[in-house]
């Protein structure tokens, strides 16, 4: 196995989040889910991570099908930040909640 990181499936495999794993490899075929767990045997050996590669790999020797997509899209971890209106930058006028307890707080009713 190469230790090329370049020349994996998935782009910046070594810092993808575990939990976003599972489907992100729903894409790939037997021959790219090889080649991630030969390298994540090889470098990091993680448990969770080879317990969900091999788990796939499993679904695709049964006949599943590698869904559409592609893997090497932009990921919520690597894509710009949204554009729009900001907190704090909607143009509504600013609001405080009413203190409690307050005698001066005309929404408290005074006994």
């Amino acid at each position: 196995m190469t230790d090329d990181r370049a020349a994996l499936p998935l782009p910046d495999y070594d810092h993808l989040p575990v939990a976003t794993l599972g489907d992100r490899i729903r894409s790939l075929d037997a021959d790219a889910l090889g080649t991630l767990i030969a390298y994540e045997e090889e470098h990091g050996a993680r448990e969770p991570v080879l317990t969900i590669l091999r788990a796939r790999a499993g679904q695709l020797a049964q006949g599943a099908e590698p869904s559409g997509g592609d893997p090497t899209a932009a990921t919520p971890e690597t894509a710009g930040a949204p554009s729009g209106p900001l907190l704090g930058e909607s143009g509504a006028p600013p609001m405080n909640p009413p203190s409690h307890g307050v005698p001066t707080n005309p929404a408290q009713p005074r006994r």
